[in-house]
């Protein structure tokens, strides 16, 4: 798809409203610095926030064509990001902050008799969240429908 997906109808507008947006504030920065000039010293503050807006604008411009792009490259899944091998984490390793890891599915409790369904059940929801590391409560539910 790469840069021929950027100038769709839909892109376009986007295209159109980001460099609107960047025009007006730097056009805005400037009004504030005529009025700074003039003697308005409040505008003196005005007129570096508007600038820092404009810049917001294009970082927000760059960043939605960079995931778009990335999101149409050959390999991508269905989440917009390149597959990556997630290791199996060790469970006498300490928790780290920062990405998620895949953590192995435990096995069955010891002494586990398989008598009682609500602990079958609550064990069984815990394998599956072991499976899907990156899952909610709800997506549970949905899955065993």
């Amino acid at each position: 798809m790469g840069m021929k997906g950027l100038w769709t109808p839909a892109w376009v507008a986007r295209h159109l409203l980001a460099l609107v947006l960047t025009a007006g504030c730097l056009g805005l920065g400037w009004w504030q610095f005529s009025r700074a000039t003039g003697g308005n010293s409040l505008s003196w503050g005005y007129m570096f926030e508007w600038p820092v807006f404009a810049g917001f604008v294009v970082f927000i411009w760059i960043r939605e064509i960079q995931l778009f792009r990335r999101r149409s490259a050959p390999g991508a899944d269905e989440s917009g990001q390149e597959p990556v091998a997630e290791p199996v984490r060790d469970p006498q390793a300490p928790v780290t902050l920062g990405r998620p890891v895949r953590v192995a599915a435990a096995p069955a409790a010891a002494g586990s008799t398989g008598t009682d369904p609500e602990l079958d059940a609550y064990n069984d929801y815990l394998a599956w969240l072991a499976e899907h590391p990156g899952a909610r409560p709800a997506d549970y539910r949905t899955a065993k429908k």
